[in-house]
C-alpha cells in the first residue's frame, strides 16, 4: 500500500466522530512503537516530521522508515509535514514524497498568512499532496517553536471562513488552548469549545487539528522525576477534553511530548536500575515497548480510531 493523503482519512473521521492521531517521530523505536501498536488495534496514521526531526535524523533516512512501515504494517499512513514555516521547506517535502504538509504562517499577519498559505496549497494540490495551515497561535516550545504566553491567540471565528475560501487550505490547526510542551496549564486545564463550536458552525464538514494535544501522562513525568528529572508542574490535557474535541469537528491530534516523555522516562529508570549496561538495544527496546503501549492507549481511549483502518 503506498503513503495516502489525509482526504479519506479526515472524511471518515469526521462523519464517524473520532480523530487521527499524528504522532512525531525522529527515530526508528519511535516509528516502530507507533506502527505496532497501530496495527495491533488496526488504527489509521499520520506519522509527522518536524524541521528539528528532518535536520537530526536526515528527510530519507525518515521516509524510509515510514517506508518500512507501510511495507510491515499494511495500514494506511499518511507522511505529513509538522510546522513547516516556509514555501521553500514545503516544497522541498511534497518533492520528497510527503503526502501532507503544514504551512504554519500563523507568525504573520492574516494577509500574509493567507498569501503564503495559498501559494503552498497551489503547489501541493498540482503535485497530489493536501496542506494544514494555522490560525491563531499556540504558546509554548517545541523544537524550533517558541512562543510566549503573551505573544499567543485564540483563533477568531469570524475570520476562519475567509482564509479557508481564499486559501483552498484542506484543513485547519486552531488555538483554544492547547500549547506545545509539557507545561500547557497553570491552575486548571481548560480547553474554549465554545470558539471549536464557532468554527464548526462556520465550516460545516471542515477537518479541524489540535496541535499541542499532550496529555503529559503523570506515570512518565514521576519517572523523570524520580531518576533524576526536574520537571514540576507539568500538566497536559485532560484525556476527556481530547475525546470531546474528538466527537467534535476535530479530526487530527497532534501528539508529541508523550512520545518523549514515555521514551525518555523509561530510558532513565532502565539506567538507574542497570547502570552498567552500555548497549543500545537494552534500554531502547523497553522505551520502545512503552510507547507502543502509551499510542494503543491513545488509540482506544482517546482518539477513538481503533478498527478503523
Amino acid at each position: 500500500m503506498p503513503l495516502v493523503t489525509t482526504t479519506e482519512m479526515f472524511k471518515k473521521a469526521y462523519d464517524g466522530g473520532y480523530a487521527i492521531g499524528a504522532f512525531n517521530v525522529n527515530n526508528m523505536e519511535i516509528v516502530q512503537g507507533i506502527t505496532e501498536a497501530a496495527k495491533e488495534l488496526s488504527a489509521p496514521l499520520i506519522l509527522q516530521v518536524s524541521k528539528g526531526a528532518r535536520a537530526y535524523a536526515n528527510p530519507i533516512y525518515l521516509r524510509k522508515l515510514v517506508e518500512a512501515a507501510l511495507e510491515d504494517t499494511g495500514l494506511p499512513i499518511c507522511l505529513h509535514l509538522d510546522h513547516g514555516d516556509t514555501f521553500e521547506t514545503c516544497k522541498d517535502c511534497i518533492d520528497g514524497g510527503f503526502t501532507s504538509v503544514m504551512i504554519d504562517g500563523s507568525h504573520h499577519s492574516f494577509e500574509d498568512n493567507i498569501a503564503v498559505t495559498k501559494k503552498v496549497v497551489e503547489y501541493a494540490h498540482d503535485h497530489g499532496v493536501v496542506v494544514e495551515a494555522e490560525l491563531g497561535r499556540l504558546a509554548g516550545v517545541e523544537d524550533d517553536i517558541k512562543v510566549s504566553a503573551e505573544d499567543s491567540s485564540y483563533t477568531h471565528p469570524e475570520e476562519v471562513e475567509e482564509f479557508v475560501s481564499k486559501t483552498g487550505v484542506d484543513s485547519l490547526a486552531i488555538a483554544i488552548g492547547t500549547s506545545h510542551g509539557a507545561f500547557k496549564f497553570k491552575g486548571e486545564p481548560k480547553l474554549r469549545f465554545d470558539i471549536l463550536e464557532e468554527i464548526t458552525k462556520k465550516l460545516p464538514g471542515f477537518p479541524i487539528v489540535l496541535h499541542g494535544a499532550s496529555s503529559v501522562i503523570p506515570e512518565f513525568v514521576d519517572m523523570i522525576n524520580k531518576f533524576g528529572g526536574d520537571m514540576p508542574g507539568a500538566q497536559g490535557v485532560p484525556e476527556e477534553m481530547l475525546r470531546q474535541a474528538a466527537r467534535s469537528a476535530v479530526c487530527k491530534i497532534n501528539i508529541d511530548s508523550d512520545l518523549r516523555l514515555a521514551m525518555t522516562g523509561t530510558i532513565r529508570k532502565y539506567f538507574a536500575e542497570n547502570p552498567s549496561h552500555f548497549d543500545p538495544r537494552q534500554y531502547l527496546k523497553p522505551a520502545r515497548s512503552a510507547i507502543k503501549d502509551m499510542v494503543k492507549h491513545k488509540i482506544d481511549v482517546v482518539l477513538g480510531c481503533a478498527g478503523k483502518a
